[in-house]
């Protein structure tokens, strides 16, 4: 059931947590400059799951706001989730302003999630720039860390990292070999068709997929 406007806008003020949580999800279906004050309205939610939900519409509906208040939530916010939030939905804006504010969150903060999301939003911005602070995300005690900065180098194309990462060909965990496989896709060179074909054989079968399909988007 779609609710009006005025619907949504009367339920975000209801007691019942389930009843914002319907009406948030009720945003979809307007425009950013509609949805976006009534978004506002529930980003101190006492529920971590509404002020989730709509830290991550902020990234979805794009005003002119959506850009500093993320920022500020990035900058300001002392759990871990919500900045991990904040700092995908500025990956979802595209907007090159989150470079720098992303880099710092890459090297500074303490949590990893926080760390992982800066990483594949980095990799939404396509910027060459964030080749270096990437190759030092590959050293990331956390796997998932590693995960996301090999897949950001292939998305930023930063070809010359492809002797930086062919070392996780060997990696024991799977989706590390898929993540790599689909990051070499974005990255012509010999040695990313030569250790493709080597992920082509890989007894794991969606790494194997993976190493096919990029074989293929590199004309082999």
């Amino acid at each position: 059931m779609s609710l009006s406007l005025a619907q949504i806008a009367q339920d975000l003020d209801s007691d019942s947590t389930r009843d914002r949580m319907v009406a948030l999800a009720n945003l979809k279906n307007f425009p950013a400059e509609d949805a976006v004050p009534l978004i506002k309205k529930v980003l101190n939610d006492e529920s971590l799951q509404i002020r989730s939900m709509a830290v991550f519409a902020l990234g979805i509906k794009q005003t002119d706001e959506s850009f500093p208040i993320l920022l500020k939530i990035l900058e300001n916010e002392p759990d871990y989730s919500i900045r991990a939030d904040a700092a995908g939905a500025l990956g979802y804006l595209e907007d090159i302003r989150a470079f720098e504010p992303l880099v710092r969150i890459l090297y500074e903060d303490t949590d990893w999630l926080v760390r992982f999301s800066a990483a594949v939003s980095l990799g939404n911005l396509k910027d060459q720039r964030a080749r270096e602070v990437l190759v030092q995300a590959l050293e990331s005690p956390e796997v998932v860390v590693q995960q996301a900065a090999i897949a950001a180098l292939g998305e930023i194309k930063a070809i010359d990292s492809v002797e930086a990462i062919l070392r996780f060909a060997q990696s024991e965990d799977w989706l590390v070999r898929q993540r790599l496989a689909e990051a070499l896709g974005n990255l012509p060179s010999d040695k990313s068709i030569s250790a493709l074909k080597y992920l082509a054989k890989d007894n794991n079968a969606n790494v194997a997929l993976a190493a096919s399909g990029a074989l293929e988007r590199l004309g082999q």
